[in-house]
Formats: structure tokens, sequence, C-alpha cells
């Protein structure tokens, strides 16, 4: 009995407390998402403590919101910033529309429809997705160039023209992320339609696009952020002032090292991060869906 105890007790301890097991499953997760979520805000509040600062320096900021003044957002009204801003949200609005409808209608058909060469699109437009955009920036110039002596509204300092540019590029990868989900939906809630008569573009807006809209919201979602941030298509594209997008007409600001309008820069980075933000918040409970459903079969 005396022998036993011993070994008893050694087996105690060397059995995990509740504590320990906690804290070698779960609780290591607790700091490490703090510091992940530090990571990422602290430029976000740097900005913010940097557009209140009336200075407008980036290099004296030592100490976050060491003073409180909305000069810098008092600025903008100086300036073409709400111009630019109704620019961004016109491109980035149709950008999304358009996106979304030329791949939802793309992705339907390689889905749906069995016809000659449809294996060879796919291949195709996965082949034009290995390929860099910059590679095209140079076409892009000369053909909307080319456009513009015969259709000036598709020419150079076209917002038309630029909307066109974004549809173009995206397409490819919108037709394959939609073309997965699709497949998703069984082929037999389509017949059943037919047999009730219901014709194409019946079954296509009344019963599928109601199916898939997670991943409508996530093209959408990101044919906008992709237009609304968008910088050297723009610059491209885009000439004069009035014509300008948020990215284009603040790169302006900062673009001399002498005379850096960094306040009133990091004032309109808060305002225009607000649209992104409110989008991603209204189509936050489809983005997870449209990400994933259609990864599993398709």
């Amino acid at each position: 009995m005396t022998a036993q105890a011993p070994a008893a007790s050694k087996a105690s301890r060397r059995r995990p407390t509740r504590r320990s097991r906690w804290w070698a499953e779960v609780g290591w997760k607790y700091p490490f998402a703090a510091l992940i979520i530090f990571y990422a805000a602290f430029p976000l509040v740097f900005v913010l403590s940097a557009s209140l600062d009336e200075s407008g320096s980036l290099s004296g900021t030592e100490t976050l919101f060491s003073s409180f003044s909305l000069a810098n957002y008092q600025a903008l009204n100086d300036t073409l910033f709400w111009t630019w801003v109704g620019n961004t949200l016109v491109i980035g609005i149709a950008a999304a529309v358009g996106a979304v409808l030329m791949g939802a209608a793309a992705a339907y058909a390689f889905s749906r429809f069995r016809f000659k060469g449809r294996r060879g699109s796919l291949t195709g437009l996965l082949i034009l997705q290995m390929f860099p955009q910059t590679i095209a920036f140079v076409a892009i110039f000369l053909l909307l160039i080319s456009l513009g002596e015969v259709v000036p509204a598709l020419g150079i300092d076209s917002k038309i023209a630029l909307i066109c540019v974004y549809l173009g590029t995206a397409l490819g990868a919108n037709t394959f992320l939609m073309y997965g989900f699709f497949n998703s939906i069984p082929m037999e809630m389509d017949e059943a339609a037919k047999i009730d008569g219901a014709s194409h573009a019946q079954i296509f807006w009344g019963m599928i696009i109601p199916l898939v809209r997670p991943v409508l919201a996530v093209v959408g979602l990101l044919a906008f952020v992709s237009a609304f941030g968008d910088f050297i298509l723009a610059r491209i594209v885009l000439v004069s002032n009035d014509n300008w997008t948020l990215a284009v007409g603040m790169y302006q600001w900062v673009s001399d090292q002498l005379t850096a309008r960094w306040g009133i820069f990091s004032a309109g980075t808060v305002i225009a991060a607000i649209p992104v933000l409110v989008l991603f918040l209204a189509l936050q409970r489809y983005i997870v869906g449209g990400l994933t459903a259609g990864s599993v079969k398709g």
C-alpha cells in the first residue's frame, strides 16, 4: 500500500490539469487573435489620428490622437474630392452591376448548355487568367485611342470606357467563380420548370438567380472594391481632373514631396473607406456562403 501511494501521486502530477488543458487547446488562440487584430487595426487607427492632426504631417505624429481638429475634413470642400467620390461611386456601381450580370449569364450558359466549343472556351478563359493584367495596359491604351477616333464615348478620358475595361478584365474570373456555384444547383430543377412551360429566361431570372444570390453578392462586392481602389487603369484612361477617381485624385495630393498634403489625404482616406465598409456589412451574410458553396461540386 505504501509503495502504491507515491506511484499514484506521481501519476496525478503527470495528469494535466483542467486549466492547462484548456490553455493548450483553446486559450493560446486568444492572445494570437489579439495580436492579429492589433496588427490589422494599427494602420487604420494611425490614419484616423493623422486625419485629425491639423499639422498634416505623418512624421510628426508621435502620439496617437495628440490633437483633435476637423480642419482636414473641412479642407476637402475646397477641392474636387466630392466630384471624385461621385465619379468613383458611379464607376464602381456600374462595374459591379455589369460584372454580376455578365458573369451570371456566362456561368449559366457554361453550366446548363452543352454546345460546340464549350470546353475549349472554358480552357481559354482559364489560360487568360494565368497572365497578369499589367501586360495588357499598353494594348488597352492603344485600343482606346483607336476607339476614341470612331466613338468618342469609348476613348481616352471616358468613364464609360473605363467601366468597359473593368468588365472585360474581370469576366473570366467571375465566370469561373459563378460556374462552380451554378453547378451545385441540380439540373432536375431546370427540367421540372421546362415541363411546366418555363422558358430559359424565366428559369434564369425566376429560379436560378434567387438561388445564387450569395455568389452574386460576392462577385458584386469584389468588382466594386476592385474598381473603387484601382489606380493604374484609372490613371491610364482618365486624364481630366473632373473625371478622376478617388485613387487618382488623392494621389495628386501626395505626389509632390515638397507640398504633400498628408492630412487631407488621411481625411479623404477615412471618408473613402465608408462606402466599402457599408457594402461589406450589408453583404456579410452572403460572403462566406458565396465563396465556399461552389467549391465542392463543379
